[in-house]
């Protein structure tokens, strides 16, 4: 088979999924085949090059050994509970399993309608598509857990949003797409069998070293807790904001779905969101580790049935496993600033310590980006290093810091040069920025994909600076500022 396809979860069946055929589109065209996950999933990148290729990756043809169905699930949007959502505009072609062992998801996004549309088009614009495929693939070159963009097409056809848009799909690959609403669905209808079936299933698809686990619904809480813990650290330690952090985008693998309204931090300040649908602020770059923590509670109480038959004694066991995912957090997200900082161990005093440049980076209204690369050049600055720092430009309050942070570097016993490594590893040269993100889609909207192209080939390294890319490293100009990210749902 082209795709070597295997059907795990849809083997499960109803209520869990339903079946369903893409819906076709009238003129696919190839936008782009990511070589190198294919490659990976054992399919080969020619023949999803094809005219064959083109037509499964666009929903007009069945591809062999392929049982798409659509995924029922629910969820806390903005606070607010919806026992049925569902994939409204996704169909999971199927799972296969890479050369490691490891087994992902096929999905089509922008697929077309489902039972689960609430009346929507189930299409998905250009924009979306563009906007997920650079970021996600940035992601995941940064280290970051996520869902990966296998190709993406063009349909041909046109969808309407704000305005009529070119529509276009996006083939996307995750560990799996089960979502803390996956089991708040089934919760949500007492369905304590169905609950269990997935509590198995999850463990054994991904976190098979509590196969044995005396109360499995209890081990998957602590492993999935463990999971968001070290997923957000990485989103603080890069400046991401996700924009819609709704439990039914939180994957119990681990890894961040959903890149519609998010977008990377520029100028440092802890109050940053930029998804037009969050009114409120609720998912603010500052907000998210306590709004993961809020969703593993929500976790908790969909598997109470199963942790407990007393529900006070189970109330108190998810109390105590929820009680560990602030350490959790914090000892992941010290480790990595200290990578950041070049610090091999981080104390009290260093902890201040970057207090204290956090409160210099808002008030001179600094790149965070920058700003770290800044210092990793700083740290060894006779080296023949990279020189992303040179395009950033120190204010009054990062100046009066830096002494304090060059004599902490004296007190570290590890080679100046081995840590400026260790500092350009942990903070790139390049992030996905909003502004080339939304120039790409306004180009890709009239034909053009060469910035698209390139933001992608660039952001799969991004701690290697090169000057000849020093465009994609700045931050906007004001009048380039893009302040607001949308769904495109």
């Amino acid at each position: 088979m082209p795709i070597p396809f295997d059907n795990s979860f849809a083997a499960l069946g109803s209520p869990f999924n339903t079946a369903q055929d893409p819906d076709p589109v009238k003129e696919p065209s190839l936008l782009k085949i990511n070589n190198g996950l294919a490659q990976q999933l054992g399919i080969d990148p020619q023949w999803l090059s094809s005219q064959e290729g083109l037509e499964v990756l666009a929903g007009n043809r069945g591809a062999e050994g392929s049982q798409p169905v659509a995924a029922a699930y629910a969820g806390h949007q903005f606070g607010h509970f919806n026992p049925q959502l569902g994939d409204g505009r996704a169909v999971l072609l199927g799972e296969v399993v890479d050369q490691q062992g490891h087994r992902y998801d096929l999905q089509l996004k922008g697929s077309g309608r489902t039972e689960w549309s609430r009346g929507g088009d189930g299409r998905s614009p250009l924009g979306p598509v563009i906007r997920e495929y650079i970021v996600s693939e940035a992601m995941a070159a940064l280290g970051v857990p996520s869902t990966r963009a296998l190709a993406a097409v063009t349909t041909g056809e046109r969808v309407m949003r704000d305005g009529i848009e070119p529509g276009a799909i996006l083939t996307r690959v995750a560990s799996s797409h089960l979502r803390v609403g996956t089991l708040q669905y089934f919760a949500a209808r007492e369905d304590r069998q169905s609950l269990a079936t997935l509590v198995s299933y999850i463990i054994e698809r991904h976190y098979p070293e509590k196969a044995d686990a005396e109360n499995p619904a209890l081990a998957l809480l602590e492993s999935v807790i463990a999971a968001q813990a070290q997923l957000i650290a990485r989103w603080q330690l890069l400046g991401f904001v996700h924009g819609v952090m709704n439990t039914d985008n939180m994957l119990l693998c681990g890894e961040t779905v959903d890149y519609g309204p998010c977008a990377f931090m520029e100028e440092y300040h802890p109050e940053t969101l930029f998804s037009s649908i969050d009114q409120q602020g609720r998912y603010a770059y500052c907000n998210q580790p306590g709004i993961a923590h809020w969703n593993l509670a929500r976790l908790a109480e969909a598997l109470l049935p199963l942790i407990n038959d007393d529900t006070d004694a189970a109330v108190e066991q998810a109390k105590k496993a929820l009680s560990q995912f602030p350490l959790l957090f914090e000892n992941a997200y010290q480790a990595g600033l200290g990578d950041k900082l070049g610090l091999t161990e981080i104390t009290a005093a260093d902890s201040r310590l970057a207090d204290e440049l956090f409160a210099a980076l808002q008030e001179d209204q600094a790149d965070f980006t920058l700003a770290f690369r800044f210092l990793a050049d700083e740290i060894n600055p006779g080296a023949a290093h990279t020189g992303a720092g040179r395009l950033f430009a120190p204010g009054k309050q990062l100046l009066e810091w830096l002494p304090r942070w060059m004599q902490r570097q004296q007190a570290d016993t590890v080679d100046a040069a081995e840590r400026q490594q260790r500092m350009f590893a942990a903070n790139p040269a390049f992030i996905p920025r909003n502004h080339l993100v939304q120039r790409a889609i306004e180009d890709g909207e009239k034909g053009d994909f060469a910035l698209f192209h390139r933001l992608v080939e660039r952001l799969a390294d991004a701690a290697d600076y090169r000057a000849e890319d020093s465009d994609l490293a700045l931050p906007a100009e004001p009048q380039e500022r893009v302040m607001r990210t949308f769904c495109g749902t």
